[in-house]
């Protein structure tokens, strides 16, 4: 069973490798530089579905890595609100209009968005799902907060800029015959920034809120004993017929 376990989780990380790296090569860097819309689904890949895998594929029985930012000494609630700050801000950086007429102008600096995306999403989701012993363990309702406000920062930005009159990105050239026009390129986008973090955060509220509701708050509480435990009455039953014949 472990060894099938072991497997299940190789396959995230060579997803996670594959996506990644697609949005680097042609043609999907190419039309990148062309269409707003390829440019919303290199940063939601490199900000969300990526590190989503990578974290996935971190097997449960080592020690999660040192990420940028870590703060192994803090209070988990201080740790991932330090995480989810980052995040937040690299994420409004990189989706600024001058930052991706710039990214279409430069693509050198795809590299820097790559990695510094990279790095702070999987402080986010280290902490929504990643291996943690239970002492660190975030609390199901900071998660499940901490997942909305991630998702919800994409949403507004999607929001801002599928819903502007004008075009935001005056580095990406429509019009041309048969070409997609700019507010169509603008509409694909934000669809696109919606439906992504709606695919890898929602089933992580969804199990988080549910789990909260039906029991404890967080995973240091499920390890905890009520004080009857080391009675004996309540020990388990030995199984019927399992008891030695009375002599």
């Amino acid at each position: 069973m472990s060894t099938l376990l072991g497997r299940a989780r190789f396959w995230p990380g060579i997803a996670a490798v594959i996506l990644v790296a697609s949005m680097l090569l042609p043609p999907a860097a190419g039309y990148a530089r062309q269409y707003a819309f390829a440019q919303a689904l290199q940063f939601v890949i490199f900000a969300v579905a990526g590190p989503a895998l990578l974290v996935l594929a971190i097997p449960r029985r080592i020690r999660p890595p040192r990420l940028p930012g870590a703060g192994q000494h803090l209070r988990p609630a201080a740790r991932a609100a330090i995480r989810l700050a980052a995040f937040i801000a690299l994420a409004i950086t990189w989706r600024l209009p001058v930052t991706v007429n710039a990214l279409a102008r430069h693509p050198v600096l795809t590299a820097a968005e790559m990695i510094t995306l990279l790095a702070a999403a999987m402080g986010i989701w280290a902490e929504l799902a990643g291996p943690r012993p239970v002492p660190r363990q975030l609390a199901r309702p900071a998660r499940a907060a901490m997942a909305a406000a991630a998702m919800w920062t994409i949403w507004i930005l999607a929001y801002l800029t599928g819903m502007s009159g004008t075009s935001w990105f005056a580095a990406y050239h429509h019009g041309g015959p048969g070409g997609l026009g700019a507010a169509a390129d603008q509409q694909i986008a934000a669809a696109i920034l919606w439906a992504v973090p709606a695919l890898c955060f929602l089933p992580v509220l969804y199990v988080t809120v549910i789990a909260w509701l039906g029991g404890s708050t967080s995973f240091a509480e499920d390890q905890r004993l009520p004080a009857s435990a080391d009675t004996p009455e309540s020990w388990p039953h030995p199984l019927r017929g399992w008891r030695s014949p009375d002599t």
